[in-house]
């Protein structure tokens, strides 16, 4: 009874749905040429970005690891993740912050080389979101750092987050 379900299984595609955020190869395209056209014009190289997480719960971070897919592919943007600040031209913070790591935060941005900009992504990062009032949570981001950039959501799409760094490239061009 099992064995033949298994084989029409292993034969029939797949019950998955459709991307509802599917994104027009139009828009991408404009996307990466404006990418590329202010990153050129700020720093005259591809932009390096280093992700923080404050305290989290990975919704942000699901949606960052989804910008480095075969779908979004964010390197052909120009945009690439680094391990390290010291190599970093934006600081990408995700979660509110908590108190243990409002000092590595700090420390973070101080090892940033200028110009360094920090973008608060998600409602955590913003306010405190969901853990606001928590006694382990100071608040958003801008409780420990200035903020150059918000990216609203929870978490936001990765669409999102590519058009808020675009703006943010281009407000500072």
């Amino acid at each position: 009874m099992l064995i033949p379900k298994l084989l029409r299984n292993l034969v029939s595609r797949p019950l998955t749905d459709a991307s509802p955020l599917a994104t027009a190869p139009e828009i991408v395209t404009e996307l990466r040429a404006r990418l590329e056209e202010a990153a050129q014009s700020r720093l005259g190289r591809s932009l390096a970005i280093r992700q923080v997480d404050a305290g989290s719960c990975n919704g942000c971070e699901l949606e960052i690891n989804a910008l480095q897919n075969v779908a979004h592919d964010l390197e052909r943007f120009g945009l690439r993740f680094v391990a390290s600040p010291r190599h970093a031209d934006i600081l990408l913070v995700t979660g509110p912050l908590t108190r243990n790591m409002a000092e590595a935060l700090a420390r973070a941005r101080a090892a940033t080389p200028e110009p360094c900009w920090v973008v608060a992504l998600g409602d955590c990062a913003v306010d405190g979101g969901v853990f606001r009032g928590s006694y382990a949570v100071l608040g958003g981001v801008d409780a420990a750092l200035p903020v150059d950039l918000v990216i609203p959501g929870c978490p936001p799409a990765p669409e999102q987050i590519l058009e808020g760094l675009l703006a943010l490239i281009e407000a500072n061009a």
